[in-house]
């Protein structure tokens, strides 16, 4: 698919959706309104975005018993009549997304009604990615964010706005732990957050890297769940593991490769993420920030000191979205990395993931 083409017939789609969906719209053009505070952290910042339209995504109850209680709103018999959509494949169609954060946001989901799983589906991601070079494309995990859990979906949003993407190019905060013909692999220090980050050209080289990566990731979750460290997701029935990256050109374990047996064994459960992808120029930029737990303690707290904050992509790539005006009034620093601390692992404990 020709990106350049390809784009071109999305913002044409984006634009006749405005035009033609009011409650979109409408929302839309509350964007112009959203308060944004700066918060500094000593050689980055966090945006912090008042935005009370997301209250609902925010807030969204994603256990089994509420997911099988209302209808999927991302299937095509139950979304909105106004909301039409734009085929990507035969597999994936990009839906506008009615309740933005940034100017330009869509959804791209499956015309299937599949969990929520990265596995087998990460290539997709890529070739999403790369058809859209003006949006960072990303994926919430089914506990990390996603008020779907229960349809493969997709998002994207425009470029430019998480102060992710220019730290990631000043290289202030990344140091490569692995390089190779046409990749690297780096990992950051002093953000806050852990995050690995993989770089590459070539589709097939990331997506083996990729495995690596999650793989190592199954085996934390899994030492984590044992040694009690308190992680809300553990991984049952997991597959073996092994904890050095392949080759990039062995594709002996390449998803969809194996056998019905481990497919459905990834379909159990999946380490906690949030992935990032966008195209730099002549390569893709894979962000992975691995997780262990889905909402912090001040989403249940009571009285002062609630802070309904869930984070997810957009959050993690320094843009945090409060739909509470108090919250996004009394936020602080402090809360803002306690917050992270409690929901992401720790740069040490990646960094001894992937050199194990």
């Amino acid at each position: 698919m020709h990106s350049n083409t390809y784009s071109k017939r999305v913002s044409e789609f984006f634009l006749a959706q405005l035009g033609e969906w009011e409650l979109a719209a409408r929302n839309f053009r509350q964007l112009e309104k959203v308060k944004i505070r700066h918060l500094d952290f000593g050689g980055f910042e966090v945006l912090v975005q008042f935005n009370p339209e997301r209250y609902r995504s925010t807030a969204a109850k994603t256990d089994s018993g509420s997911i099988e209680a209302r209808p999927c709103f991302l299937c095509e018999r139950n979304r909105p009549p106004q909301q039409r959509g734009l085929p990507f494949d035969d597999q994936f169609t990009v839906l506008l997304n009615p309740y933005p954060i940034i100017r330009r946001h869509l959804t791209i989901v499956s015309n299937s009604h599949v969990e929520q799983r990265i596995m087998n589906n990460f290539g997709k991601m890529l070739s999403i990615a790369a058809a859209l070079p003006d949006y960072v494309v990303f994926y919430n995990g089914p506990q990390c964010g996603a008020s779907a859990p229960d349809h493969l979906h997709f998002q994207a949003v425009s470029r430019g706005f998480m102060p992710l993407e220019k730290d990631f190019e000043s290289q202030r905060f990344t140091h490569v732990v692995s390089t190779g013909p046409g990749y690297e692999i780096l990992y950051w220090t002093g953000y806050l957050r852990g995050i690995v980050t993989l770089k590459g050209r070539e589709k097939e080289i990331l997506e083996n890297l990729f495995e690596s990566v999650y793989e190592k990731l199954s085996l934390l979750t899994v030492n984590r769940a044992g040694s009690g460290q308190g992680s809300e997701l553990s991984l049952r029935d997991q597959p073996e593991h092994t904890t050095e990256f392949r080759s990039p050109g062995d594709d002996s374990r390449l998803p969809g490769t194996g056998n019905p047996a481990d497919q459905s064994r990834n379909a159990e459960m999946e380490p906690m993420m949030n992935i990032l992808v966008y195209r730099n120029t002549e390569n893709l930029i894979v962000h992975i920030i691995p997780r262990k737990k889905h909402r912090p303690g001040q989403f249940f707290a009571a009285g002062s000191d609630k802070i309904t904050i869930s984070p997810a992509s957009v959050d993690l790539g320094g843009l945090v979205i409060t739909p509470r005006e108090e919250d996004f009034d009394k936020l602080t620093e402090n809360d803002i990395s306690d917050i992270f601390r409690q929901v992401c692992v720790g740069e040490d404990e990646l960094y001894r993931m992937l050199k194990g």
